[in-house]
């Protein structure tokens, strides 16, 4: 509701089991996986805004021909302009060439994109520009079929500097340093040294150079590779790859921070960011969709054997609890279950709120993707009032009349839709009051909806920075002039940076970090603040294992409550007329909601990683210091 947050990426990638001319007979194309490709990006689009891209190898194809495609679009709708290009140049292709219409061989010989290796990548930028360069997937090329590597993900590397001097070590001269670039080579450099072992050990054996290609890719190892490269890696990653001659991998972090799922038939491999994707396009039930554990990485080799390496010893699961709460889709069958007891488990707070008036109390929410907490919360109310209804029957007894009956039964929650957005208004004018003026408008209200003096709950996923909701929200929402506005928040208090793949990088930016900040001035402890400065800057050059997250002093001071009713007098534009509350789900309450995605490392502090408690000390040291940059 207050601000949109910016999150991480998704994947996909498609392994077909069988001959393109299978999928021709029994699906009516040899286009299967390129179709059934657009529909996975599509269906995990709400992770990616701001860049598409797509890659394909064609297994088997002779010297000469070739057999890797990739095309990549920032454009405003970048998955539609990606297909359309490739939509383009097959239907040219097939125009130009009436023989390829039947002709598999003919296809896959002449017509890109076709293969039977497919990678997707749907990006949502949290660092570097959002250029065409930025966007996955990388490609790293080699005239050996081996040594090119294709590489996509979903994560942020908190040790970027690090990997990069890892590469000047190795003698090697990366031309950016970005974790995409730096991962990519790391993994590019063991497999070159892989593949030159393999042939050197081929040769010896007496095979000709031509015969060592195909031996390479049977005894490539890849496993192995993938331990050797991301030894040091320190971050939340989910991320793919594929190589050139066809073998094909996805590794997941150990502690199991971003997402990944996977399904295997005699057909396809499939592996994906989201659950609910895979299920819709391929029409699977839920439980044959797998996890990918922790610190393990599905390797589907050149000849369809598929296995599960574990590569990494996975840590303590720390899986991004957003994900439930606001990230995936919620389509999903656990995701959807533990948004609406989100907003169940919230609901004894509602009702202190409100001293216990339903009856003069309208329920809503905004945005949309509040909606299954929305249920949640409502389903609690209706569950709190039955119980009263019961009591109050049971305590008239025998003689309660119809009209009495009639009116404790026709108590229930009133549920209203009363903020509908309108449109997303661009900051296009740079004065602050005529900006201020568009964002006010952002959204509409029902008038109508609500009684004069009535309580307006408001239900959203989180509260991060709060600017729109004191710029428009809660201007808009006065206008129904009730007695009191809660804002409730189906997530904790934001308090610290993620340093994984969502876009919240300085600490500045949370509403929560201000509130405390305005709590130590009113109690003339901001010496406090000076001291954790202090201590974050002697803890600079300390190695990861001795870093502690000192930031967590800002708060430890002031209770949840405190913190929250400061944010509410933050929040609260000077002239309006009801009271303002906000209130914000416990971090019990929330593991309780969702028990599998116990990271929570932006409402508690608790870093799942060495790097996060240096990159959340950085922050405070950026903070302090004035430099509004990134931490990481």
């Amino acid at each position: 509701m207050s601000d949109a947050i910016k999150h991480e990426c998704g994947i996909s990638v498609i392994r077909l089991l069988k001959p393109l001319e299978y999928y021709k007979k029994k699906y009516g194309s040899a286009f299967y996986g390129v179709n059934k490709m657009y529909l996975m990006m599509e269906k995990q689009h709400n992770r990616g805004q701001d860049g598409a891209g797509f890659a394909s190898i064609k297994l088997d194809v002779e010297a000469g021909q070739r057999y890797i495609s990739r095309v990549r679009s920032c454009q405003q709708q970048p998955i539609q302009d990606i297909f359309a290009q490739i939509n383009e140049r097959i239907n040219y292709e097939l125009k130009e060439h009436p023989e390829y219409e039947d002709d598999v061989a003919l296809q896959k010989k002449n017509i890109p994109y076709i293969g039977e290796l497919l990678l997707g990548h749907v990006r949502y930028g949290t660092f570097g520009k959002n250029s065409i360069e930025s966007v996955h997937p990388f490609l790293r090329q080699n005239n050996w079929m081996h040594r090119n590597l294709i590489v996509a993900g979903n994560f942020n590397m908190t040790n970027v500097n690090e990997l990069f001097d890892n590469l000047i070590q190795l003698g090697q001269h990366p031309k950016e340093m970005a974790d995409t670039v730096t991962v990519m080579e790391k993994i590019g450099h063991f497999l070159d040294d892989a593949v030159a072992k393999l042939y050197k050990q081929i040769k010896k054996e007496g095979y000709t150079k031509q015969e060592a290609s195909p031996l390479i890719a049977e005894r490539l190892k890849v496993a192995k590779i993938l331990r050797r490269a991301a030894k040091n890696f320190d971050g939340g990653y989910t991320m793919a790859g594929l190589l050139g001659h066809g073998d094909a991998f996805v590794l997941r972090d150990p502690a199991g921070i971003r997402p990944a799922y996977y399904y295997k038939d005699d057909e396809i491999v499939v592996v994906a960011s989201e659950r609910p994707a895979i299920q819709t396009v391929f029409n699977v039930p839920f439980d044959k969709v797998q996890e990918l554990e922790p610190g393990n990485a599905i390797i589907v080799k050149k000849n369809g054997n598929t296995q599960i390496k574990q590569i990494l010893e996975p840590t303590e699961r720390k899986a991004c609890s957003f994900e439930r709460i606001y990230f995936s889709r919620g389509s999903d069958k656990e995701i959807y279950q533990e948004r609406k007891k989100l907003g169940k488990l919230v609901f004894p707070k509602i009702l202190e709120a409100i001293d216990n008036d339903i009856k003069n109390t309208v329920f809503s929410y905004i945005p949309n993707t509040a909606e299954t907490s929305f249920f949640g919360m409502v389903k609690e109310a209706q569950n709190y009032l039955n119980k009263k209804k019961e009591e109050q029957i049971l305590s008239i007894g025998s003689k309660i009349t119809s009209k009495q009956l009639h009116e404790i039964l026709e108590v229930r929650p009133r549920i209203e839709k009363v903020a509908i957005k309108d449109a997303k208004l661009r900051t296009f004018i740079t004065q602050d009051d005529s900006r201020d003026d568009l964002v006010a408008h952002v959204y509409d209200i029902s008038y109508g909806s609500v009684k004069k003096g009535d309580n307006l709950v408001i239900i959203d996923d989180s509260i991060v920075r709060g600017t729109t909701l004191k710029k428009s929200i809660l201007k808009i929402l006065d206008r129904l002039s009730p007695k009191k506005i809660i804002v409730v928040s189906s997530a904790p208090q934001i308090r610290y940076p993620d340093c994984y793949g969502i876009d919240m990088a300085k600490l500045e930016d949370f509403i929560a970090f201000k509130a405390a900040l305005a709590l130590h001035k009113e109690n003339n402890t901001m010496h406090i603040v000076e001291d954790i400065y202090k201590k974050c800057i002697d803890q600079v050059k300390s190695k990861d294992k001795d870093v502690i997250n000192y930031v967590k002093d800002i708060y430890s001071p002031f209770s949840p409550d405190q913190i929250s009713a400061k944010i509410g007098e933050l929040l609260s534009p000077p002239d309006i007329k009801a009271e303002v509350q906000i209130l914000y789900q416990s971090v019990p309450s929330l593991h309780e909601a969702c028990p599998k995605n116990l990271g929570d490392w932006y409402f508690t502090g608790n870093y799942p990683t060495p790097g996060g408690n240096r990159v959340v000390n950085r922050a405070f040291i950026n903070f302090y210091e004035g430099k509004n940059e990134r931490a990481y």
